[in-house]
């Protein structure tokens, strides 16, 4: 395995946190800290501060995601984004089936399966969560859950398409608790993820394929993750909220990662200040 042939991508997810102004003020505090980092970095914000990001953003090396899209272009989808909207604000990344939409809001394999679809078929960056709970690592079937998970988000999803998605191994047991799995322990199942992505795809899609870490990744223990063979990355929670810390994570890609993501100035900027 070579980590070169793969993108480090590291994306904070700021879940439903900071208003427009302080979103503002934190991207500004991260894009100095970040500037030559040898990663791509995203921030991941609320559906109403994505216009400020983009903004706040523009031509630099940081990135905006959102934190989620749904399927249907349009319809009755009470509180749901469609990508068109996403795509609409030049917003690059989405996440896409996160433990806490499972959990609080009904999201199943299937509509993972959906929304990843609609995410690429608009021109996003999926970023595809899997993980086990306690209860299913402690009964030792955390193989199958996260087999399961990615047979049904990638179900007829092609091999040209699936080099376009980042897969996010986010054990549920360590989201938000201060509990981290071991390096071992991630790089084993980043490493199963990987090769089950070779049995379903074949060797050079799953080589392609940037695996992400993300259970309380932070800048005490970034650097002994990121240097395992199959972790690329990390999609970053309560961390991100913190420019240093953020920063601290960001710059713990090692020198050799492929990454470093230089954005273009934004085409459609005047059109976007103009909707705000």
């Amino acid at each position: 395995m070579n980590k070169t042939l793969r993108k480090a991508v590291i994306a904070g997810n700021w879940k439903m946190n900071k208003n427009q102004v302080e979103t503002s003020a934190l991207i500004a505090e991260i894009i100095p800290l970040v500037e030559n980092a040898n990663c791509d970095i995203v921030v991941c914000t609320p559906f109403t501060n994505l216009g400020v990001a983009v903004i706040s953003a523009r031509c630099t090396n940081v990135q905006v995601g959102a934190q989620n899209v749904h399927y249907e272009a349009s319809g009755a989808f009470t509180g749901e984004i469609p990508a068109s909207a996403l795509t609409e604000l030049a917003v690059s990344h989405v996440i896409i089936g996160h433990s806490e939409r499972r959990q609080y809001f009904g999201e199943t394999n299937e509509t993972v399966n959906l929304r990843t679809k609609a995410a690429l078929a608009a021109g996003l960056v999926p970023i595809v969560c899997v993980g086990e709970t306690l209860e299913e690592r402690e009964t030792e079937i955390t193989f199958e859950i996260i087999a399961l998970q990615l047979k049904a988000a990638l179900l007829g999803i092609s091999a040209n398409d699936m080099k376009k998605i980042i897969i996010a191994y986010e054990p549920v047991w360590a989201i938000g608790t201060g509990k981290t799995a071991t390096a071992d322990q991630a790089e084993e199942v980043c490493a199963y993820i990987r090769g089950k992505l070779a049995a379903m795809y074949c060797d050079d899609c799953a080589n392609a394929v940037t695996i992400q870490y993300g259970g309380s990744m932070n800048a005490a223990n970034a650097a002994e993750l990121l240097s395992k063979e199959n972790i690329d990355g990390g999609l970053i929670g309560g961390a991100s909220l913190k420019a240093a810390d953020f920063a601290a994570i960001v710059n713990a890609v090692p020198e050799n990662a492929h990454g470093g993501f230089q954005k273009k100035e934004e085409q459609n900027l005047s059109d976007l200040l103009s909707k705000m």
